[in-house]
This record gives C-alpha cells, sequence and structure tokens, in this order.
C-alpha cells in the first residue's frame, strides 16, 4: 500500500523575502507523496510571481488566490482544497527539515490512536534579543508525550502552528479554523483536544520557527495575552466540570455538543469538590472571573502570601498552602505565571499526594 498524501497547507501575504527558503524546505523533503497548497491571501508584492515560478517547476505546488480576507478564511480554503488524507502546516517565513514529512507521516501510521502530531522546533532567531520567545520555544520543546501536552494545553499552545500534521477526519468530524478574536491555532487545538484528540510529538527537531518582527503573533490582537485567556476560560471550565464528575476520555463525544457553561454547571452538581485558585493576586482574580462566567463557582484562593492569607478576597477566603486538607475535598486551579512558580506549585502538592489531573491543573 502506497503511503497517503500529505497536504501541506501554506497561507502567505507579501511573503517574498521569506518565501522561497520555505519552498525550498518543502522541494527537500526525503518523503516524496505531497502536495503544497499554498493560499495567497491578496499579496501586493512580488509573492505571486514567486508562486507562480514555483508551480512552473514543481507540479506538486498548487496556488490559491483570494483578496485579503485574513489567515484564518485563507487556512480553510487551503483545507477545502487540500486532497491528502493528511495534512501539514507550514508558513512562509519557516523551514520545514528535509524528514520533517516523513517523520510525522510514519509517526501517524505507527500510531493510529493518535489524531496530531508535532515535532521539536529551533528557534530561529536572535535568543538574546527576544529571550521571551526563546523561552516559550525552550518550553514547547518539553512537551513530548500525550500526556505533557493534555495537562499543559491550559497554560499555552503546546504547539508551535506550522510544526504540526493532523489527520484530514478530525476537520470533518470537529471542525476546522475558527475566525474570532483568539488565536485561531490555539483554540483549535483546545477544542480537538477537549473532543478526547490524542496527539503527541516526533522527539526531533524538524522545523526551524523564525521569529520575524513582523509575524501575526507578534503584532495582531487575537494573539495578545488577554485573548489567550478568554480563549482557554471555557475549556478549563469543560475539564474541570469533568473531572470533578468523574467522566472518563470515551465519554468526550457526548459532552462535546454541549455548549460549555452549560456543560460545567450540570457536571459540577455530580461532585462536592469545591475548586479553588492558588495565587489570589489582580491578574488571576481576573482570570476566576471568567471561568465564573463559564459556569465554574471558585471557593475560594490559596497563596504564600502571608499577607494575603487568612483574609477574604472578593468575598471568598484565603489560604496558606500548608492549610489544604488532603485530597478529594478542593480541585485546585494554579494560575501563577512567574518563572518557576509553576514547578514549585506541582512539587507542593504532589508532596501533600495531589495528582496532576486528578485533583489540580495548572494554568496560565
Amino acid at each position: 500500500m502506497s503511503a497517503p498524501l500529505v497536504s501541506v497547507i501554506l497561507p502567505v501575504r507579501n511573503g517574498m523575502h521569506t518565501l522561497p527558503r520555505a519552498l525550498a524546505s518543502m522541494r527537500t523533503q526525503t518523503e516524496t507523496r505531497w502536495e503544497l497548497v499554498a493560499v495567497d491571501d491578496g499579496s501586493t508584492d512580488e509573492t505571486p510571481a514567486l508562486l507562480a515560478a514555483a508551480v512552473r517547476e514543481d507540479a506538486r505546488i498548487r496556488v490559491l488566490r483570494q483578496p485579503p480576507h485574513g489567515l484564518v478564511a485563507a487556512l480553510n480554503a487551503g483545507l477545502a482544497a487540500a486532497r491528502g488524507d493528511l495534512i501539514a502546516r507550514m508558513d512562509a517565513d519557516d523551514e520545514s527539515h528535509p524528514d520533517r514529512l516523513a517523520r510525522q507521516a510514519a509517526y501517524l501510521h505507527a500510531h493510529p490512536e493518535c489524531g496530531l502530531v508535532s515535532c521539536l522546533v529551533e528557534f530561529g532567531g536572535d535568543r538574546a534579543a527576544r529571550a521571551g520567545y526563546a523561552l516559550h520555544v525552550d518550553w514547547l520543546n518539553t512537551l513530548r508525550s500525550p500526556s505533557a501536552i493534555a495537562l499543559n494545553r491550559f497554560v499555552e499552545s503546546p504547539f508551535a502552528h506550522p510544526s504540526v500534521m493532523f489527520r484530514r477526519e478530525l476537520v470533518e468530524k470537529y471542525g476546522g479554523y475558527r475566525a474570532g478574536d483568539f488565536p485561531e491555532d490555539y483554540e483549535l487545538w483546545l477544542r480537538w483536544l477537549d473532543a478526547g484528540v490524542e496527539m503527541a510529538k516526533v522527539p526531533e527537531v524538524l522545523l526551524t520557527w523564525h521569529d520575524d518582527p513582523g509575524r501575526l503573533s507578534r503584532t495582531d490582537a487575537r494573539y495578545a495575552p488577554d485573548a489567550f485567556f478568554r480563549v482557554k476560560a471555557e475549556y478549563v471550565a469543560r475539564e474541570v466540570a469533568r473531572i470533578l464528575a468523574g467522566r472518563c476520555r470515551s465519554e468526550l463525544a457526548r459532552d462535546f455538543a454541549c455548549p460549555p457553561s452549560r456543560a460545567s454547571s450540570l457536571l459540577q452538581t455530580e461532585n462536592r469538590r469545591e475548586v479553588w485558585i492558588w495565587g489570589a493576586g489582580r491578574p488571576t482574580r481576573k482570570r476566576a472571573a471568567a471561568l465564573e462566567s463559564h459556569g465554574l463557582r471558585i471557593a475560594g484562593y490559596v497563596d504564600i502570601d502571608a499577607r494575603k492569607t487568612g483574609r477574604a478576597v472578593g468575598g471568598v477566603p484565603v489560604v496558606a498552602a500548608e492549610d489544604l486538607p488532603a485530597p478529594g475535598e478542593r480541585f485546585i486551579l494554579a494560575y501563577v505565571s512567574k518563572r518557576g512558580a509553576r514547578d514549585d506549585i506541582r512539587r507542593r502538592l504532589g508532596l501533600r499526594n495531589y495528582l496532576e489531573g486528578r485533583d489540580f491543573l495548572v494554568c496560565a
């Protein structure tokens, strides 16, 4: 049986300076059964000419042209035109390493239970000048197994968008990219994870993720911190409600059609554990309000700051970490984002026999 066709979706607008590098990286792939669907989203520079030349040189490259409707429209147009059973993403300013498509397709073939696979990524920028982004890449590369990805999905997006490959059937079952005031890729991963899709990474560096100052993640309000918090809130609420109700992963498909707020309010009544949030600062209280808008009732806060413990914030108590009861009475959402704090919280809760995914989740 021949290998499945991989459709690579590459949206681009005015990418003349980096597009040749991205296209060249695709043409050096060791996997030869691929097509590249380049969606030109209203380019006004030399991008159309570069794409036309690429089509003449390689029949596996197809070009769709549309007015400047935006990234989500371009991505969905690419998905609609794709012919392959496997869909890979690529951006015009990044580079796929030669074995990328082959390694990811082989992983999905060997792991039929897995719906999406990513890889480790190389930071393509100045680590000193872009230290925050470089640290984010380092963190991404620590998330390799399905369990690590699932447990950390509420901290930040667990994937570099152009590093993923997924089965086409996921789009048919759970929908493609959605437009809104949120990062379209992160919302998609959260929605598919919420539906029970298993996701993993090939533990090899297979993509160079360039940190272009003009990339949308730096310039578009949909990728601002508050946008990430908004999109996370409903899926955190769903997952907490599911854990409190003791729902197993096989039941996720049935719950998927239920609106998040209704699912949370209904399922939380099935369990008497209270939801507490670790962190009592103003940003964390703002996150708590977002969760409550999706049906989760916050019973209190945990904090290590002696100036806050023993008091009430917003009408709910603040207790010290050492005053937490044994596991089983409370479910903890850790919302402290200070570097190193997540590991410290995991350590403290672990010493008290709290199990991540059963008794607490780490968010940001």
